[in-house]
């Protein structure tokens, strides 16, 4: 994700959060709404569902990208899921993630550590960093993996060059 990009979606949804309305029944900026609006991945619905919804639309995987949303499962404590966007990877098994409503409630996080504590190293199991405890937070969550900002391919490339109207055969050379 552009990064120029990112600072500006991220600018804006942090002054809307702080210009909202103050009542006791005014709502407060939750994960989910967060998560689309600086990813640009156009999913909506309690986070939890962000994983079987991505399916068909987004790329999907388990190993961490720039701008991806990291999708933690439905648990104890946690029965809405969460999702969060890698800001960082910093290797293959520890990013910095950006998010809402985590620490605090309605509260937004910047370049906060997660680590993949999953014995695959797949992403199944996550820390994350935790304000209260000023570190990674002694929970061990259960995540699906990534849902990647670029559309799902389910065409192989020949099929998709077919359905544009390319004209002659699809070859294709090994990259160096």
């Amino acid at each position: 994700m552009n990064k120029a990009l990112f600072a500006a979606r991220f600018a804006l949804v942090s002054a809307c959060a702080l210009m909202m309305a103050a009542p006791a029944a005014a709502g407060y900026m939750q994960c989910a709404p967060f998560a689309r609006e600086v990813s640009g991945i156009e999913i909506r619905g309690n986070a939890y569902t962000w994983w079987n919804q991505a399916e068909g639309r987004y790329a999907r995987g388990q190993a961490p990208r720039e701008g991806a949303v990291l999708a933690f499962a439905a648990a104890r404590g946690m029965p809405n899921g969460h999702v969060a966007m890698v800001s960082k990877v910093l290797s293959a098994r520890e990013v910095l993630l950006t998010h809402a409503n985590w620490s605090r409630r309605g509260g937004i996080e910047r370049d906060v550590r997660a680590i993949d504590v999953s014995e695959a190293g797949d992403w199944s199991k996550v820390r994350v960093w935790f304000a209260p405890l000023g570190g990674l937070g002694k929970t061990t969550y259960p995540a699906h993996g990534f849902i990647y900002a670029s559309p799902a391919v389910t065409e192989a490339p020949a099929q998709l060059a077919a359905k544009a109207g390319a004209p002659g055969i699809a070859t294709f050379a090994p990259i160096d």
